[in-house]
């Protein structure tokens, strides 16, 4: 077999020959008629209009004596060609055989008619090339069995795997739908900054990174909510916005460093109507994927059509995490049971910490059916409004299916007070080591001070949305460019 660098200086040459017949190798535009989805669908007809134009990537090449067979993609179909002597220019004839591979791509005059077999084709008159490939495709040289080099080289994983191609249009019409749900309720979607002077809105380590004229540290934004919610202030009332998010933590299959997260507020909801929003909200997007509104994940069959049953996080961690009284248990109790499950963690890890550690190693992945998860303490979240029957309580919910967290949510803190001191428990937490804690941001008590209304908050994230519906395992496997580390 010839190597990378033996085939690469072929097609080299190749691309020469074509420079010396007088031909472009990579033209500034091309004739095209139909796209060959177009061409597949209505072939009787088109193959009534006479001669036309059709372009693609050549995938297979049958040469066969004096015919040559190939198949070629536009990225909307796949459709056959035919070269064949008398039919096709001699001279051109003779040039496709010295210089085209797979992997070319190629623009093709011709008429449609259909082989001995029956099978719809483009009776080639003649050819130009459009671009040259200098390389081989991954079938013809050593495949993509490795999963970071399927990953590195994307754009090969896409050509090469239907599955993969088909996994990401998926992943858009989610987006869509989620999109055109949100501006169907009465929410306007905004854009707020990527680069925050303070890295708020959610308990993360984030990226930080300089600006050179104004000579300030910035931070890549952990979440937008605190932008959103001074829209409410403004006058606003129903936001959200579909953008990429950073956190500085680890890699594992639901965590990429860089993520997409839909971030919402609506004025005057709370954690309750939020749920009732994003239960509709799932079937709606099941309804628009699946027509059933049940989703097959792994051996598991999801179903989106019944309730959405509502547990409390202390119930659960109670039941299935092995500690008897979680709301009292003391850190001596949580640390035992963290270690019989196998859970590393720093001494400087909070109480709530190991806990959420507890519930994600024993609770969450018996959670396959949509489950919302509610009445957590205090501690998770410093945005989270109080529960007025129990303020160690606050109204949040997460959404979980398939094992996965899907959506965090709850009724916003509106009192700023309230907010001011939940900002200096974070701060005191930063002094003992604590490393994922939201900072005080005086800016944004300021805005509350003005009056924000009650309202809700929501988090979707759309990656593990894109897991979920198109049945993946790994959160790489639904992120275009995942994050990787650099080869040597």
């Amino acid at each position: 077999m010839a190597s990378l660098e033996e085939v690469r200086a072929t097609r080299l040459e190749k691309l020469e020959r074509l420079k010396k017949a007088g031909i472009d190798p990579y033209p500034i535009s091309c004739k095209r008629d139909y796209e060959l989805k177009e061409v597949i669908e209505k072939f009787d007809a088109l193959a009534e209009k006479g001669s036309l134009s059709l372009v693609g990537r050549v995938m297979s090449l049958r040469p066969q004596g004096g015919l040559v067979f190939l198949n070629f993609s536009d990225g909307t179909g796949t459709f056959q060609a035919l070269l064949r002597t008398g039919d096709t220019d001699e001279k051109l004839l003779t040039l496709f055989s010295e210089t085209v591979d797979i992997g070319d791509f190629l623009g093709f005059e011709g008429t449609l008619m259909k082989t001995k077999r029956g099978e719809p084709s483009i009776l080639v008159s003649s050819w130009t090339m459009l671009a040259k490939s200098l390389r081989p495709l991954p079938e013809k040289w050593h495949g993509l069995q490795d999963v970071d080099e399927r990953f590195r080289h994307r754009y090969l994983d896409l050509l090469m795997n239907e599955g993969v191609r088909g996994r990401f249009l998926v992943r858009s019409r989610i987006i869509s739908e989620v999109r055109r749900f949100y501006d169907s309720h009465g929410y306007i979607e905004v854009e707020t900054p990527m680069l925050q002077p303070i890295a708020g809105g959610a308990t993360a380590r984030p990226f930080v990174t300089h600006h050179n004229t104004l000579d300030t540290d910035f931070y890549l934004t952990i979440a937008q909510e605190l932008y959103l919610k001074q829209l409410l202030v403004g006058g606003v009332d129903k936001v959200y916005e579909i953008g990429r998010k950073f956190r500085n933590e680890g890699i594992d299959v639901t965590h990429n460093p860089e993520f997409t997260m839909l971030e919402s507020n609506e004025s005057y909801a709370d954690a309750n109507s939020q749920m009732e929003f994003i239960e509709t909200l799932m079937r709606s997007v099941a309804k628009a994927l699946t027509a059933t509104s049940e989703v097959t994940y792994g051996a598991d069959i999801i179903d989106f059509t019944k309730p959405f049953p509502r547990l409390k996080f202390y119930d659960l961690i109670k039941e299935h995490g092995g500690v008897d009284d979680p709301a009292n248990a003391s850190r001596e109790e949580l640390e035992e049971r963290a270690k019989e499950l196998g859970i590393t963690f720093p001494p400087t890890e909070g109480d709530y910490k190991l806990l959420d550690s507890i519930y994600k190693r024993t609770v969450r992945p018996k959670l396959i059916q949509p489950t919302f998860i509610v009445d957590y303490p205090v501690a998770f979240n410093p945005f989270a409004k109080r529960k007025p029957e129990d303020s160690k309580l606050i109204d949040r919910f997460q959404l979980v299916a398939g094992g996965i967290e899907l959506v965090n949510a709850f009724s916003e803190l509106n009192n700023p007070l309230d907010q001011k001191e939940r900002y200096e428990e974070q701060d005191r937490l930063k002094k003992k080591g604590e490393g994922d804690i939201s900072p005080s941001d005086k800016n944004y008590l300021e805005a509350m001070e003005y009056g924000m209304p009650p309202n809700g908050g929501i988090g979707i994230g759309i990656d593990r949305l894109a897991m979920l519906f198109t049945d993946s395992k790994n959160i790489r496997e639904v992120i275009l460019f995942p994050t990787l580390r650099p080869k040597e």
